[in-house]
């Protein structure tokens, strides 16, 4: 019995794109360990915007960066 935990910033997700999420997570652990459907479990959590950090930054901060040196 898997349960596989998704982690999103909290930015709009829609409801059809966490259906895909789901789906494409089930398929995945269906084809490659042969899980049944049935007993798999996906969990999505939403993740506030400020309480998310990559590169030792908060991820808005990181994107700025990201943003200004790519020069978009």
């Amino acid at each position: 019995m898997p349960i596989v935990t998704i982690q999103i910033t909290r930015e709009g997700t829609t409801p059809e794109q966490k259906v895909a999420l789901i789906k494409g997570a089930t398929e995945l652990l269906t084809d490659v360990l042969n899980k049944k459907p049935a007993q798999t479990f996906v969990v999505i959590q939403e993740v506030e915007l400020e309480d998310w950090g990559m590169g030792g930054l908060p991820v808005a901060e990181y994107r700025r960066q990201n943003a200004a040196q790519s020069g978009k």
